[in-house]
């Protein structure tokens, strides 16, 4: 087994692989401490993986992608991260979270609506003032009213984020449409979508914690559903809107 440790929004946590992909992954976050919690793949993890993602795939009318172990693993052990993280008041989050002047705001939206393109042309309109904290899975904890959102290592095909946090301000569920339209929602709207791109584990305790901590999040933060066309003004209009 190969151990390393590694520090993840705001836990130490030690990493016991097979492979060595998900420590070049995670090197970014390499931390010098004593863990919180641990962590240890199997190649039944791997095995898992693999018959999800098969699965998925055939569900959807695609072949199935003949991914390698060692990719499956970094995965296997995100999940195993993202169960544990619970326990602290943490959810793993399907999105692409950007901070601007240090303010966060998180899209969903079904796969291949255009939540990287949209984040991209945050960048593009507001430069430097625009961080991308992650494009795929981002961790948010909620505590005492307040959600925070976590860059991680796992953050999407075009390696797009960074080691910080942000106060979350908003959450937008995007739609496709011809014209930019944003528009408020509230809590019993956003919730379907909010716990279909919550990571829920298997341990039906920790699966009620993480309804209770969607439903604090829903409670947390602003939400929204932007109707977008993927020009650039899309990214001025849900600033305005979301401000």
């Amino acid at each position: 087994m190969i151990t390393r440790t590694y520090k993840i929004a705001d836990k130490i946590i030690s990493i016991n692989s097979l492979y060595e992909a998900v420590h070049t992954l995670c090197r970014e976050y390499a931390f010098d401490g004593e863990a919180d919690f641990f962590v240890t793949s199997t190649m039944r993890d791997i095995a898992f993986e693999r018959e999800k993602s098969d699965r998925e795939a055939l569900a959807e009318g695609r072949k199935p992608q003949d991914f390698s172990d060692d990719y499956l693993e970094t995965l296997a052990l995100y999940r195993k991260i993202a169960d544990n993280m619970v326990e602290s008041d943490c959810i793993l989050f399907h999105g692409s979270a950007i901070a601007l002047d240090g303010e966060g705001y998180l899209f969903t939206a079904k796969s291949g609506t255009g939540k990287s393109t949209h984040t991209a042309l945050w960048r593009r309109v507001f430069g430097e003032r625009a961080v991308m904290i992650n494009d795929d899975k981002p961790l948010i904890r909620i505590q005492n009213g307040i959600a925070t959102v976590y860059g991680t290592p796992w953050n999407g095909k075009h390696r797009l984020g960074c080691n910080i946090s942000a106060p979350l301000k908003a959450i937008c569920i995007l739609t496709r449409a011809q014209e930019n339209r944003i528009v408020s929602i509230d809590k019993r709207t956003a919730l379907p979508m909010l716990v279909q791109q919550t990571h829920r584990p298997a341990d039906v305790q920790k699966t009620a914690k993480t309804l209770q901590l969607i439903d604090s999040l829903a409670n947390s933060v602003s939400l929204y559903r932007l109707g977008c066309n993927m020009n650039i003004t899309a990214a001025q209009a849900a600033y305005e809107a979301m401000k």
